[in-house]
């Protein structure tokens, strides 16, 4: 069976990591976590100094700062010139950050172009929020993922509250509600359903269910190609 490309969009803790993680495992093919690769730069700007603002100095991180990715038997490990951020990236200064970060043409650019060379054969499952209208516009399936500002929360405070990470509920329902208007509001690439993705509503669905209803829109697909 031809291996195709799966593009998932969509906001902030919609599920898109998780069931991009699942269906990679389940039909062989590459995972990739461009939301990892953000996070990783506005890390490094953290950490250097270079503000949200800077858009050359940015730009200049991503360069200098390879990012890479290995899969483990526990899973994605996210490394930055060799140096492992798997869970530093995904602390509340650089989630607060990161819309401001990939909002920046040049980052876009830069991270665009790494992205298009890893899916060029094929046979990746790849997660964002510009994936199906601006990094992959010609990918096989093209799935977009939402759910109710609630149920996102409560599934990061979850999350947060299992990696040790201090959240208050209230505060993040309100930065997931900002981040989702960052997201759909920037200049460049911003997050919108391509008019050719399958909406799919993950409110009140288990994983197991998001998933199997993606799978078939897998299979319907691969049917057509053949």
């Amino acid at each position: 069976m031809n291996k195709i490309n799966i593009a998932i969009d969509g906001p902030a803790s919609s599920g898109k990591s998780t069931v991009a993680k699942i269906l990679a495992k389940n039909y062989g093919y590459i995972y990739t976590d461009t939301g990892a690769m953000y996070r990783s730069v506005t890390y490094l700007a953290i950490q250097h100094k270079i503000s949200f603002s800077d858009e050359e100095g940015l730009v200049d991180l991503v360069e200098r700062y390879p990012i890479s990715f290995e899969q483990t038997v526990a899973g994605q490990k996210v490394f930055v010139a060799g140096q492992e951020v798997t869970e530093a990236i995904r602390q509340n200064d650089v989630t607060n950050g990161v819309s401001e970060v990939s909002a920046w043409s040049g980052v876009r650019e830069k991270l665009v172009e790494v992205q298009k060379e890893i899916a060029k054969n094929g046979g990746v499952v790849m997660d964002g929020r510009d994936i199906g209208t601006a990094v992959l516009p010609n990918a096989e399936v093209k799935i977009f993922l939402v759910a109710s500002v609630l149920e996102r929360a409560e599934r990061r405070f979850k999350e947060n509250q299992a990696a040790g990470i201090a959240t208050d509920f209230e505060t993040l329902k309100k930065e997931i509600e900002q981040r989702d208007y960052l997201d759909s509001t920037r200049e460049v690439s911003p997050l919108k359903q391509a008019k050719d993705a399958f909406l799919v509503d993950t409110t009140g669905l288990s994983i197991a269910e998001v998933v199997k209803r993606i799978e078939e829109i897998v299979e319907h697909k691969q049917a057509l190609i053949k």
